[in-house]
């Protein structure tokens, strides 16, 4: 085989391996946009300001990436790392912050997962989804025991937009 030969065979060799077997193009998915999370975050703000709290809200993408932080008049100091820590929690488990909390009573194994950073074993946190596709979350920190309810809230303003 002539040297040019040999060099052309191992590229083609070298292109065929480097390529990842199940890729076949761009993927497309669904995310948690800006005017989307901002509505999100407001709503759960109005909700909370009906049952007297002041609260810190924040909604996060499908990576756990901060879109909107909102803090309050007069909401408590250490809400704001509440909220983005719960809304982390939510999109990174996929589930609601509370059902990780459940999760870590019931199954004492994965109970070393609450010391990874920015996850929050507490309620206030609940996934963005479309169908079963989580695209973000939302956490809301600052009311005992109602913060579910306020980020609830933000979701059911846009549960139109959610199909």
């Amino acid at each position: 085989m002539l040297p040019i030969a040999k060099i052309l065979a191992g590229c083609a060799v070298v292109t065929a391996l480097s390529s990842p077997a199940g890729a076949q193009g761009v993927l497309t998915q669904k995310n948690v946009s800006l005017a989307l999370a901002q509505t999100i975050a407001n709503a759960a703000i109005a909700q909370c300001r009906t049952m007297g709290y002041k609260i810190s809200v924040s909604v996060v993408d499908r990576d756990g990436v901060p879109i909107v932080m909102m803090h309050d008049d007069g909401a408590g100091l250490s809400t704001n790392e509440g909220s983005d820590r719960k809304a982390y929690t939510a999109a990174s488990f996929k589930q609601p912050s509370a059902d990780f909390v459940k999760r870590l009573q019931d199954r004492p194994d994965t109970v070393g997962s609450r010391h990874y950073t920015r996850i929050l074993a507490l309620a206030g946190g609940l996934p963005i989804k479309v169908g079963n596709d989580v695209i973000g979350a939302v956490g809301v920190s600052g009311t005992p025991g109602k913060d579910d309810v306020c980020s609830q809230a933000g979701i059911d303003k846009v549960a139109d937009q959610l199909k």
